[in-house]
């Protein structure tokens, strides 16, 4: 079994739990995915099967789209829903819709966050979150990362018995974004604690929620004998980067990963191809770390085609 399976994860299980179920509903061991999502988080789950494990990094350098909501009021150990409630400040009528607005536009380019000790980030070969649970705060680097777009999508909801004010919003981003960071320096911004309520994945890897199937459908795809139907060949991870369609003699050299000549495919200085033959990608090249005139293979996708 070969491809790509945008699956549906449900809240209630981690992306760890989702892949072993998938294990075994599709009786295979080589299953990997391209972004973890949160027990608390249910949405898209990009998983790759067989051969085309091989494209995952790929997959995680995607944009992904997620909804869901931020809460002024309170913030929370683990910067979600799911957290001990570190700090409290009710808030009052002053804050608006344009204040938010004006806040949330200062959260768009590349910003600089600050991972959250809840994440699977490794701090001197130890995850944050094992740190964490142990009680302890550590200093982490912040990081670069991209947001396309951030916008509120709903009118403000304001609860008078907790003193809490929340919304709903859409964000756009780059690969490594916290969005439960971003809900907490909202929050700060506007001088209070906050924390992210509700969050959902729509979009990942190229796929978005509509294609995706949840792991009942696709363990009635497999008792169906349909699931090909649910697969999407590797090639989908590969298409922003510049194509080449190998002849016979050409992909022999590919296959055996041998080095080309950078001049005939004009790469640019960092440059991506990606080799085709017989309409199927076949392998990744890029250029020569020292040989510059020369392009070499960073990845060999298929090296078993009938030529």
């Amino acid at each position: 079994m070969e491809g790509l399976l945008p699956v549906w994860k449900e809240r209630g299980m981690t992306s760890h739990d989702c892949v072993f179920k998938l294990r075994k509903i599709l009786k295979t061991k080589k299953i990997g995915h391209s972004g973890t999502l949160d027990p608390d988080v249910d949405g898209l789950l990009p998983v790759a099967i067989g051969k085309a494990t091989k494209v995952i990094e790929y997959m995680m350098d995607s944009e992904k789209i997620y909804t869901g909501e931020i809460t002024i009021g309170y913030s929370t150990t683990t910067e979600d829903a799911s957290g001990e409630i570190v700090e409290q400040k009710a808030v009052g009528h002053d804050i608006t819709e344009k204040d938010i607005d004006k806040v949330i536009a200062l959260f768009t380019g590349v910003i600089s966050q600050t991972p959250p000790m809840y994440s699977a980030v490794k701090i001197d070969g130890k995850k944050l979150y094992e740190y964490a649970r142990e009680g302890k705060v550590i200093d982490r680097p912040s990081r670069n990362v991209e947001i396309h777009s951030f916008l509120r999508t709903t009118k403000l909801r304001k609860n008078e018995e907790n003193g809490t004010l929340s919304f709903r919003f859409k964000v756009v981003c780059g690969k490594g974004t916290y969005v439960r960071t971003l809900a907490v320096d909202v929050g700060k911004k506007l001088g209070f604690p906050s924390h992210m309520s509700d969050l959902t994945r729509e979009a990942s890897s190229g796929f978005n929620r509509e294609e995706a199937f949840t792991l009942s459908e696709i363990q009635a795809l497999m008792k169906e004998d349909r699931i090909q139907e649910a697969l999407k060949p590797m090639e989908r991870a590969l298409g922003d980067f510049k194509q080449y369609h190998l002849s016979k003699d050409e992909y022999i050299k590919v296959k055996n990963g041998s080095l080309l000549l950078r001049k005939k495919y004009m790469l640019d200085e960092d440059g991506t191809i990606v080799f085709y033959y017989d309409d199927l990608a076949v392998a990744i090249y890029k250029i020569h770390p020292s040989k510059t005139d020369y392009i070499k293979p960073v990845k060999v996708l298929r090296n078993e085609l009938v030529v």
